[in-house]
């Protein structure tokens, strides 16, 4: 006997994609904007300044894998099925490059004429040399808390995608035809609501 499909009711884990989603994409984006590495810099007025670069300067993908987040949660609407799976995969595949890509600058993390230069957006060996060590702050581990979030929320979607509603299928557009209906479907339902399931559904009613 074939087991019927696994009822697409399971609201719950669709809210928790959702949630697990925006929430991930608040973390990657709101690291991305915060400073990731500070040094001090000498200036010729100024004297030693503390200079800083955001993990958007130093690692332009946190915010976009952000955003990708961001659409994920409207695409969740218009799709289902093995595209909803290939969304999952997507979605995980961006947050495990943001989470490698993070921590592997935390281990090797930038010289100061890097850091420089990453701040003013050039990519050039006249930076200025810092006077001490590069420093990291804590932003970072935001960044690798919210990857760790969205490849959670994505294993989720491909593993209970049959479970998960279709949220597009229940708003029709205006003028549209009706699904048809199955055949030996309707006869039994005639035959439960004690009609001749040999006769069609109009002939019946008469």
């Amino acid at each position: 006997m074939t087991a019927a499909p696994a009822a697409r009711d399971d609201r719950r884990a669709l809210g928790t994609v959702v949630l697990g989603l925006l929430a991930g994409a608040a973390a990657l984006w709101g690291s991305g904007t915060a400073p990731w590495f500070t040094v001090d810099v000498p200036t010729a007025t100024r004297g030693t300044v503390v200079a800083s670069a955001t993990g958007a300067q130093l690692q332009p993908a946190v915010t976009a894998v952000a955003a990708l987040l961001v659409a994920a949660v409207a695409a969740l609407v218009a799709l289902s099925g093995i595209a909803r799976r290939l969304l999952g995969v997507l979605i995980g595949l961006g947050a495990v490059a943001a989470v490698v890509l993070t921590v592997r600058l935390l281990a090797v993390p930038p010289t100061p004429a890097e850091l420089a230069s990453a701040r003013a957006g050039l990519n050039t060996g006249g930076a200025p040399e810092g006077i001490g060590a590069v420093q990291a702050t804590p932003w970072p581990w935001l960044a690798v808390a919210g990857g760790a979030v969205a490849i959670v929320v994505a294993a989720l979607l491909v593993l209970r995608e049959r479970r998960l509603p279709r949220l597009g299928a229940r708003y029709a557009a205006p003028g549209a035809k009706p699904p048809e209906t199955d055949p030996d479907r309707a006869a039994w339902e005639r035959l439960d609501a004690g009609g001749d399931p040999t006769v069609g559904p109009r002939e019946s009613d008469n």
